[in-house]
Order: structure tokens, then C-alpha cells, then sequence
């Protein structure tokens, strides 16, 4: 992921910026920290697009399991129409035509929760580092104005 490149990029930044002795405070470029903030706007988006891209595969999955649940189904039925006359195989047929919908809508439920929650965790990675990278930035900038 190049957002995670340019943040680890920045990381190295400031961890290799020059201390002013005797204190925790850093020198920091300020057109270099900058260069980095426009950098990860730009890419934002683009992460942002894949996270919903996977969200909407996963739906078309779901939705492609669904309909081969229900060809599935009607194959079933039409196996059950042809051998009305025996009852155990009409019972059979219909357990398992049953049972394949049941696993079909039971992996569609799975796979749609994995789907936000991988989408929720992503964006909620990309919210966490934006958040500390903001509080960082931050912290400069009142240094920088502190030294006035």
C-alpha cells in the first residue's frame, strides 16, 4: 500500500529529524512535513476506492451464491418432481435442497459481515494513523510557534 509508505516514510522522517538539546522537541522541516501531507491526501482517496471495490466484490460473491443457491434449489425441486411416486426420495431431496440453501445463505451472511469488517478495519487503520499523524503535526506546529 503506497499510504503505508508514505506514513512510514514520514515516521522515518521525524524519528531522523534533529532534537534541540536538552528537550524532547524536534527540528522539523516544515516543506517536507507538508510534502508528506499532500502526498497521503492524494492516496487517501485511491485507498479508500480499493476498501469499497473489495466491499463490492464481496457482494457480487454474495450475490453469485445466492443465485447458485436458488439453481441449485430448482434443480432439486425438478430432481423431486421426477420421482413424486417415492416418498423417501421426495423427503431426501427436499432436506437437501434445504440443507444447500441453508449453507448457501449461511456462507452469504459470513462472507458479507467479513466483507465490512475487513472494509471497517482498513478505514479504521487508515482513521487511527491520520489521527496520530494530525496529533503529531499538530505538536510541531505549536512547537514552531512556541520558538517565536
Amino acid at each position: 500500500m503506497e499510504l503505508l509508505s508514505i506514513l512510514n516514510d514520514l515516521e522515518e522522517f521525524v524519528q531522523n529529524s534533529p532534537r534541540v538539546p536538552m528537550t524532547k522537541k524536534l527540528l522539523i522541516d516544515e516543506e517536507k512535513i507538508l510534502d508528506f501531507l499532500d502526498r497521503a491526501r492524494t492516496i487517501l482517496p485511491e485507498e479508500v476506492r480499493k476498501a469499497k471495490w473489495l466491499v463490492q466484490e464481496r457482494e457480487k460473491v454474495m450475490s453469485e451464491s445466492r443465485q447458485e443457491a436458488h439453481r441449485l434449489l430448482e434443480e432439486a425441486q425438478k430432481e423431486v418432481e421426477k420421482k413424486v411416486e417415492e416418498s423417501e426420495v421426495v423427503r431426501q431431496a427436499r432436506e437437501m435442497a434445504e440443507e444447500i440453501v441453508r449453507k448457501a445463505e449461511q456462507v452469504s451472511r459470513e462472507m458479507r459481515l467479513g466483507a465490512r469488517d475487513y472494509a471497517d478495519n482498513v478505514m479504521a487503520k487508515l482513521d487511527g494513523r491520520l489521527e496520530q499523524i494530525a496529533k503529531e503535526i499538530e505538536a510541531g506546529r505549536a512547537e514552531l510557534r512556541n520558538m517565536k
